[in-house]
């Protein structure tokens, strides 16, 4: 990405936040919200065949592109907006305005709407209001695009405590079995893992292939969307090619944290085949 003024801008309202200056924080990101909204207006107009977009990354726009099949051309409004509204939920929150934590929140899935966190803390936001509604759905977009088993996990964690809260223990037990599948480390997994133990919601009482069966009946997958693993390699295997060996890396661990190493291998295999034909018609 990028490095811009908003950026330098947004380390600094970062670096307030951690210092539990949440209130400098709040009026130095209020400030910047509304001088982007001001620029978007005046540059950034939308039309049926044209949308703008901050993707932080190319992973996340191509994702986007085979997640959601969007036909519109896509431009990048060359600012990292997404951060600043994410930035700005989190003051907003920690000042208790949660109204505007969640408009905030709206506002960074606008701009990139692969960003399942943004997503997740919207959901637990509409949770704690009461919109049970939208707290699923929510947490339901998830599935299609996390790139982040954590956030994969979190979002079957969701499902486990509604399917709980409705009475549906072993529905709940395979939300929880998926999500302890993901083997992220997380202290809050931790402890819902831990509480479930033992209970008639507890993991264990279900297999694998009952746990697929189960959510399959309430409309879940099992797991990650192989959509996003796809990109995540592709992404990997071009920044292997520039020499970016650490990127590669991270992205290929994405992937395999997502989908698991067998999986993720067989996929990286069938991108180099794809990749080999591609090269071999073009040298027709």
């Amino acid at each position: 990405m990028e490095h811009t003024e908003l950026t330098d801008e947004l380390e600094r309202a970062e670096g307030l936040l951690l210092q539990d200056e949440a209130g400098l924080a709040l009026d130095l990101l209020a400030h910047l919200a509304e001088d982007a909204e001001a620029y978007v207006d005046a540059n950034c107009p939308t039309t049926d065949e044209l949308q703008w977009f901050a993707f932080p990354t190319l992973f996340e726009r191509l994702a986007y592109r085979r997640v959601e099949k969007d036909p519109r051309e896509l431009r990048d409004v060359g600012e990292p907006l997404g951060r600043l509204y994410a930035d700005l939920a989190l003051a907003c929150a920690q000042a208790e305005d949660y109204e505007a934590a969640a408009s905030a929140l709206k506002s960074a899935v606008r701009w990139n709407p692969m960003d399942c966190a943004s997503r997740l803390n919207l959901a637990d936001l509409c949770r704690m209001s009461g919109d049970a509604q939208e707290y699923l759905a929510l947490s339901y977009s998830v599935f299609e695009r996390a790139s982040d088993a954590a956030h994969l996990a979190r979002a079957f964690a969701n499902f486990a405590g509604w399917f709980q809260a409705t009475e549906k223990p072993r529905a709940a037990a395979a939300a929880l079995r998926a999500a302890r599948n993901l083997d992220v480390r997380d202290g809050s997994l931790a402890a819902v893992l831990d509480q479930a133990a033992g209970t008639d919601h507890d993991p264990d009482l279900v297999t694998d292939a009952e746990a697929t069966d189960l959510l399959a009946a309430e409309g879940l997958p099992d797991g990650a969307n192989a959509e996003i693993a796809v990109c995540l390699l592709m992404c990997a295997t071009d920044a292997a090619a520039a020499g970016a060996r650490g990127e590669a890396a991270t992205l290929t661990l994405r992937a395999r944290d997502l989908v698991g190493e067998p999986a993720a291998k067989a996929l990286l295999e069938l991108i180099r085949e794809s990749d080999a034909e591609g090269g071999a018609d073009g040298q027709e």
